[in-house]
Order: structure tokens, then sequence, then C-alpha cells
């Protein structure tokens, strides 16, 4: 009875089928995230604190050196360097996903990144000493590369390990750990610990102390078994990777679907990101990472940061008491993510993303009628406090973290670098534009700023609920046949472009008979 249950399970398309949280799954997964997604929300808070400090630098050493005090304006634009150079990196590095994680692997692409991290991390933690604040900027771009990077290669890695049934709590990961980060700088960026005119180059220099870790632990982890087995075609390292994340010796369910995955998708051959933009047969992915990870930015995350500053002060917390308060929210954010990992597999990727945008939508409306009339009803700057805490409860459990998930689970492994590397290129542009313009649209329109992102917000979640569909505890190629029927029309037609593209381009020389049911 139990063989024939077994292969029930099979007949019904149930490969890859449910799996546990192993210690050694586990631990891949926080030392990756430590090593990596830390560190992207380290750097992302860890110059807020100690900017005025940072900036005295800045002044005292052009000083020094030129035998006249810094311009305001040119030091303007320097900081303004400092702050915007690591989102710029941030882009260049996920315009290296794809030929990184094709040719070093998952894992070996996150521990050649780990380089530019110690490298950074030690030219800024010996800034003062050298007497330069150029190589700080310089070192921030370096850091963007490598949170590029990371962003994009952690989610993929993780998605690649993880059983179905524990797919999005992985990969839910990542981003509890970017939370993390931004909770630690902003923690030792108090001002009586390391945010002082004495310990802000040490906390610029601690964000390599997590890579040198992943660097010393993570070549004692598999691979991604899906690399090794489609892309590299070693089956028995894929199985000998698959059984150590599993804790068991029968993974042939999975293996079998390994396999049905590259026969599917030997017609297609590597994607690139030109050919990922062309093919029909994936459009409305492309188009659903991308509208996505513009919402993700977009939503306005970092124009609420901006401004709970100021809108703590209104409602009467002391400027010495602020720095406080934004821990506070950080923990918030920290708390709700970490809810997320034990929600998402219960209640879907689809329903967190909905309730998460529309929460980041309706805060944003109430925010900006709150900020309007705070001076002249005493109770709305309370209202401000609470719809800040309700949108980033909103970014936290579905705007934030879900996205990189599905980017994972919308796409076969032909496809999947080209698409983190198209996701994360948009992710990083998003965010950069917001650094830039902001501050543009807040002198310029106020408050009612907020109603630009709720419309973001709200466009989002009205395409999110009329085409992204729910991947909850599905395979891959489950998930592929969903959304070739949002193509079907297209499919169809790409019968002979996809013949077309091979031929152009040297695809595989095997050949099969393609339906939609198996694209």
């Amino acid at each position: 009875m139990k063989v024939q249950g077994e292969k029930q399970e099979r007949s019904n398309g149930n490969e890859g089928s449910t799996g546990k949280m192993t210690l050694v799954l586990a631990s891949v997964a926080l030392v990756s995230a430590f090593g990596s997604s830390f560190q992207y929300g380290y750097n992302v808070s860890v110059i807020n604190s100690p900017a005025p400090y940072m900036q005295d630098f800045y002044n005292l050493t052009y000083s020094n050196r030129n035998d006249k005090p810094i311009d305001s304006a040119f030091l303007t634009l320097l900081w303004s360097l400092t702050v915007s150079m690591f989102p710029l990196g941030g882009f260049f590095g996920s315009l290296m996903v794809w030929p990184l994680v094709n040719n070093c692997g998952r894992k070996g692409t996150l521990l050649i990144n780990n380089l530019l991290s110690i490298a950074a991390a030690i030219v800024m933690g010996t800034s003062e000493i050298a007497k330069t604040f150029e190589v700080i900027i310089v070192s921030r771009v370096v850091m963007g590369i490598f949170a590029g990077l990371a962003s994009n290669v952690v989610p993929m890695f993780l998605g690649e390990m993880a059983p179905r049934n524990l797919r999005g709590a992985i990969g839910v990961v990542p981003q509890l750990f970017i939370t993390v980060g931004i909770l630690v700088a902003q923690i030792l960026g108090l001002n009586s610990i390391l945010g002082n005119a004495e310990g802000w180059p040490v906390l610029l220099g601690l964000t390599g102390i997590p890579s040198l870790i992943q660097l010393l632990i993570l070549p004692f982890f598999p691979e991604s078994p899906r690399y090794l087995l489609i892309q590299k075609g070693n089956e028995e390292q894929a199985r000998k990777a698959l059984q150590r994340l599993r804790g068991r010796d029968d993974v042939d369910d999975e293996i079998e679907e390994m396999r049905q995955e590259d026969r599917s998708e030997r017609e297609e051959g590597q994607f690139t990101v030109l050919s990922l933009c062309t093919y029909r047969g994936l459009r409305w992915q492309l188009i659903s990472i991308i509208i996505m990870m513009m919402g993700q930015q977009l939503s306005g995350v970092n124009a609420v940061f901006y401004y709970a500053d100021r809108i703590f002060q209104s409602a009467g917390v002391e400027e010495n008491s602020v720095q406080y308060v934004t821990v506070s929210i950080g923990a918030i954010n920290v708390v709700m993510t970490l809810l997320a990992v034990f929600i998402v597999e219960s209640l879907g990727r689809r329903i967190l993303l909905l309730a998460g945008f529309g929460l980041c939508c309706v805060s944003c409306a109430v925010l900006t009628l709150a900020l309007n009339l705070q001076n002249t009803v005493s109770w709305m700057s309370y209202l401000s406090i609470v719809c800040v805490i309700l949108y980033i409860i909103g970014h936290a459990i579905g705007a934030s973290p879900i996205p990189f998930v599905m980017i994972t689970e919308m796409f076969l492994q032909s496809s999947r670098p080209a698409a983190f590397m198209v996701g994360g290129s948009v992710h990083w542009l998003s965010n950069f534009t917001v650094g830039l313009v902001f501050l543009y649209m807040e002198a310029g329109l106020g408050p009612y700023s907020f109603l630009i992102f709720c419309a973001i917000c709200l466009a989002t979640v009205i395409y999110i609920f009329f085409i992204v569909p729910e991947t909850k505890n599905k395979t891959f190629m489950e998930i592929n046949k969903i959304m070739a029927k949002r193509n079907k029309v297209e499919i169809q037609e790409d019968k002979e472009e996809l013949k077309d593209f091979h031929t152009v381009s040297g695809g595989q020389a095997e050949k099969k008979s393609v339906s939609s049911s198996d694209l």
C-alpha cells in the first residue's frame, strides 16, 4: 500500500513534494542571508546617524588640503554622492547577475561577492586615518555592487534549494535579514554607541565581518542542486546535494522534477536578457516582475522613513529621542517581516502582495490628510504616527519580501538568472530614482507627494489582482503551466518564433515538438 501510495503521488504531478526544515537547509539559509542580505540592509542605514560627523570629516579634510573651508554647495554635492552611489552601484551589481551565476554558480557568486565587501569595509574603516573622503564615495559604489548581486543571488540560491512547501518561507529570509541589518545599523548608529565623531569609521568598517564569516563557512554547504543538474549536467552531485539538504536518501521525486524541467527547456537553451525581453512565451512573467519591483520601490517606503522623524517630532517627541523612535520603527519592520516568514506558506504569496500594497495605499492616502491637518487638528499628529506604522507593516509583510520570491517561482532554470537581472535592475533604478527626485517632490508638493505613492500602490494592487497567480506549494513546472495560460495566444504563435530564435542564436541541437502545456 505504501508503494502504491508513492506511485499515486508521483502520478498526480507531486514531484519535488513536501520536505522538512533540516539543519543543513536552515544553516545555509542563515549563512547566506547573514553574509549577504544583512549587509544590504546595514549599508542602507549605516550613514544616516553619523552623517553630521562624516560631513565634519569631509570639511576638515578639504580645509587641510586647500587652506580654506569647503563650500556648502560642494559639501552637499559630496554628501549626495555618498548617499546615491550605493543604489547606483546596486544597479551595476544587478547587471552582473546573469553572467556570474551561470558561469560561477550561485554559491560561487556569493563567495566572490564577499571579496568586494571585505575590501570596501577595510577602505572605509581606515578612511579617517588616511585622511581621504573620496575612498568612502568609491567604497559606497563597491558596496552597492555587492548589494546588487546579493539582493538577487541569495533569493535565487535559496529558492532553488528549498522544497516547494518551504520555498516561500525561506524566500522571505533574505528580506528578514535586510530588515535586521537596518535595525542593527540604527542601534549601532546611536550617538551613545558608534554614531559619533570617534566611532563612525568603525561603524562603516563593521560591514566586512558578515562577509568574512560567510567566506569561511559557506564553502562547506552544497551548491544549488538545480544548477548542478540542469545547467552543469551533473546528476550525481545534484543528488548528493539534495540528500544533504533534505536529510534523506530518497530524493527521486525532486530529481525527476528537475529532469522534466530540463527536458522542457532544451528547446530554449539559456536565456539572455535580450532574448527574455523578446520571447513572447514569457511576456506576462516579465511584465509582472517589472510591475512588482517598480511598485516595491516607487511605493514611497524611503519617503515614509524620511518623513518619520518630523512626524514624530510634530507629535511631541523630543529631538534627542527621535533616534530611539527610529530604532523602534526598525524593530517593527523586523517583527512584521519575521511574521511574513511564518504566514507566507499558509496565506500564500498573492494575498500578502494584495494586503501589503493595499495597506500601503490606504496609509499614504490617510497620511496625506493627516499631515495637512496636523497644525489645525491636534490629534492628527498621532494619526500620522499610526499611518507610518501601518505603512511599514504593509511593506514588511508583502511589498518588500514577496516580489523576489515570485521571480524565483515564475521562471524556470534557463530564464531565472536573466529574470533576476531584469528585476534587480528595475529594483535599484527605482530606488535611485526615488532618492534623486523625492526631495524635489517634497519641496514642490509637500505632503501631497504621498498621493503619488498612493496611486502607484493602487495601480500595483489592481495589476496583481487581475494578473499574478497564486504560486504557493506548486512546482516550478506547475507554475509555468499556469503562466502559459496567460500567454496562450503568444505561445501558439511562438512555436515558429522559438525555432527561428534558436536558428539565429545557436540554440541546442536537440529538438522536440512543443505544445502549450510543455511551455
